[in-house]
């Protein structure tokens, strides 16, 4: 009777721990995609977006209406520039469910980064009769009105994603674009500074250096420029553009001999650039080398014929080497070629007296 009884007592713990065991199963799976999608987002965060899209269609699987996870990895597709698979993940979403607002966002987005910008427009419109708390949402419509020079609501929309959410590095450095392209130098600089001291030390962004030094130049704030685009240079060194503005910064706080040596990295690069020959030219007239000057001159005009400003700083430097014929010959080619500063000059310089 007693073995009986333990054989009972023994089959009972089995069945306990069977069940027990099974329930916890259960709930494992149950929650399984849930724990994948929270697993896959950690990924998305730290930028390992082909790890994350692994883990979101696994969780899809389990869930086959699971939109969060579709749009999450539409996103993370955006990210890769799969812009094919983004669109499909996102075609699904708004399958399961059409007034998704994560999913028409992102469509927008994704319009925007595939130039579809009517398209996109009409997304980002769409999504926004859902959410206006979103400050990127407002960010790509600034992006879209700056596209379309709308420059004043571009600017109105920036300052709504700032308002909810003011350390938007991306929102900053799109005003100082924004005013930047309405020539509104001192602004630009300003949002630009802010920009620059906000971003990561580990990841600088050297645009906004060079966008910096051009504004800075417009100014006429000629030493900062230089420190913007040393900063820049040091970076890109192989971006002929940003020797050649450095140069002409140079000249202008008379540092003709630095500018000649940022125009001889220019024309390195490049050998076939007219304007840095002619830049050059003026950097060695004012280090009073005016035959090479003459010659940088020449060849300036030789790769560019109708170049009116070479004729003037031509004129400019026969003038000082005493050749006032030749230094009228160029004004007067320089007026033909329609150079509003010749006329004047050759009123002064060539007419007799």
């Amino acid at each position: 009777m007693n073995g009986f009884i333990r054989l009972i007592s023994l089959l009972l713990f089995c069945l306990i721990s069977i069940h027990c065991f099974s329930q916890k199963d259960t709930s494992k799976t149950k929650n399984g995609e849930t724990d994948l999608y929270k697993a896959a987002c950690k990924l998305s965060d730290s930028a390992k977006y082909k790890d994350a899209i692994v883990l979101f269609k696994k969780a899809i699987k389990i869930k086959p209406d699971f939109t969060d996870a579709y749009n999450k990895m539409a996103f993370a597709k955006l990210k890769l520039e799969d812009y094919k698979g983004a669109e499909k993940d996102l075609q699904a979403a708004l399958k399961i469910y059409p007034d998704n607002y994560e999913s028409q966002k992102i469509m927008g987005i994704l319009y925007y980064e595939t130039k579809k910008l009517k398209e996109a427009k009409a997304t980002l419109d769409s999504a926004s009769q859902l959410n206006t708390d979103d400050p990127e949402l407002f960010y790509y419509k600034a992006k879209l009105m700056f596209d379309g020079k709308a420059y004043k609501n571009a600017l109105d929309a920036c300052n709504r994603a700032m308002e909810l959410n003011p350390k938007y590095l991306a929102v900053i450095y799109l005003k100082g674009q924004i005013r930047f392209a309405m020539k509104d130098y001192a602004y630009c600089i300003s949002e630009l500074s802010e920009y620059i001291k906000l971003m990561p030390a580990t990841n600088p962004d050297y645009e906004a250096y060079k966008t910096r030094a051009k504004a800075r130049f417009e100014i006429r704030d000629y030493k900062n420029a230089v420190n913007d685009w040393n900063v820049y240079i040091e970076a890109f060194p192989e971006d002929e553009e940003a020797w050649v503005s450095r140069g002409a910064c140079k000249i202008e706080i008379i540092d003709n001999t630095g500018a000649i040596a940022d125009f001889d990295a220019a024309i390195k690069l490049n050998p076939k650039n007219p304007v840095s020959y002619n830049y050059r030219g003026v950097a060695k007239g004012e280090n009073k080398q005016f035959v090479e000057a003459i010659k940088d001159f020449d060849y300036s005009i030789k790769l560019k014929y109708d170049y009116a400003g070479a004729f003037v700083n031509r004129a400019a430097v026969k003038f000082a080497s005493k050749d006032k014929r030749g230094a009228c010959d160029d004004l007067n080619k320089a007026d033909s070629l329609g150079d509003e500063m010749a006329i004047r000059l050759i009123e002064t310089y060539c007419k007799q007296k």
